[in-house]
C-alpha cells in the first residue's frame, strides 16, 4: 500500500513537472503559423524537455486566452482594444505587451492579373467594394473576388486602420483563418486579391502590387518608409515569469531576432 501511495505521489510529481515544461500560447496567425513556431523549435533545442502549444486562430484569441488564464503567452498582430483592457483589468489581469517584430502588409492577386500597379486609393476602392472590376484599376476586366482575414484577426483590423479608412469591407469579401489561405485562394482565381504580411509574400501562384510605385519590403518596413507596416506583439498577464519569460526573452535575443529575419519579418533592434 505504501508502496502504491509513493507511485502515485511521483506520477503526480511528474505530471506537475510536464505541466510545468509545456508552453501554451495562443493568438494571431501573422505570428503563429511561421515565426512563433520556428522560434518554439530552436528554444527546444536549446532547452530539452520543453513542448509548446500553439493555437494560431488570430489575435482576439490571443489576447482572450490571457484574459481567461488559458495561455501563458497571447500572440497579436495588434494592440489590445480598450474593452479588452476594461475586461481584463476586472479579472485582476494586466495585459502587458512585448513588441517582438515588425511586419509590413501588401496586396496580392493572381499571377496571371497583367494589373501593374494601383494607388492607395484605388486599394481603398478595392476592399471597400467602391470599385467591382478590374478594368476599373487598369486591368483587364472581371468582377474583383476579395479575400480577407476573419474578424478575430489583428490583421483584419489593421487593414482597415491602415489601408481603409476604419471603412467597412466590401459585403461580398470572403474571410480566410490565415495569410497562407488568403494566398492559396487567390493563386487560384484569376480575379482574386487580398492582403498578406512580408513572410507569406512568396506563395505560387500569386504576385505583390506596387502601391503607389512602391513594394513591401523588410527595408521599406525598417526604413519606416511602407504606409502599412505595423508592430506585433506577445501579450502576457504582467511581466512575463517563469517559461513564458525565458520564451519572450529568447524572442528578443540576438539570436531570436535572427529567426525573426529570416522568416521574413523586420526585427525589433
Amino acid at each position: 500500500m505504501k508502496k502504491l501511495f509513493l507511485l502515485l505521489i511521483a506520477l503526480n510529481v511528474g505530471a506537475i513537472i510536464a505541466r510545468a515544461d509545456t508552453l501554451v500560447i495562443k493568438g494571431s496567425d501573422t505570428l503563429g503559423a511561421k515565426l512563433v513556431p520556428q522560434l518554439a523549435e530552436e528554444f527546444k533545442a536549446q532547452h530539452p524537455g520543453t513542448t509548446f502549444d500553439i493555437a494560431a486562430e488570430g489575435s482576439t484569441t490571443g489576447i482572450a486566452a490571457i484574459i481567461d488564464g488559458t495561455a501563458q503567452v497571447g500572440m497579436s498582430s495588434r494592440r489590445a482594444k480598450p474593452e479588452e483592457e476594461s475586461t481584463a483589468a476586472a479579472k485582476g489581469v494586466k495585459l502587458t505587451p512585448t513588441t517582438v517584430a515588425y511586419d509590413g502588409l501588401g496586396v496580392i492577386v493572381n499571377s496571371a492579373n497583367p494589373i501593374k500597379g494601383v494607388t492607395k486609393k484605388q486599394v481603398e476602392q478595392i476592399f471597400t467594394g467602391d470599385v467591382t472590376d478590374w478594368s476599373a484599376v487598369g486591368g483587364s476586366g472581371g468582377k474583383i473576388s476579395i479575400y480577407t482575414r476573419n474578424t478575430s484577426s489583428g490583421t483584419y483590423s489593421d487593414w482597415k486602420e491602415l489601408a481603409m479608412k476604419k471603412r467597412d469591407y466590401a459585403p461580398s469579401s470572403q474571410k480566410m483563418a490565415g495569410h497562407e489561405q488568403i494566398a492559396a485562394e487567390v493563386g487560384k482565381n484569376p480575379d482574386g486579391v487580398g492582403y498578406v504580411g512580408l513572410a507569406y509574400m512568396k506563395a505560387s501562384g500569386i504576385k505583390v502590387v506596387p502601391i503607389d510605385g512602391a513594394m513591401p519590403t523588410q527595408q521599406a518596413v525598417r526604413d519606416k518608409t511602407w504606409p502599412y507596416a505595423r508592430p506585433t506583439f506577445y501579450y502576457t498577464n504582467g511581466e512575463p515569469k517563469g517559461l513564458a519569460k525565458e520564451f519572450v526573452d529568447f524572442t528578443v535575443s540576438d539570436a531570436g531576432q535572427k529567426i525573426v529575419d529570416r522568416v521574413g519579418f523586420v526585427p525589433v533592434k
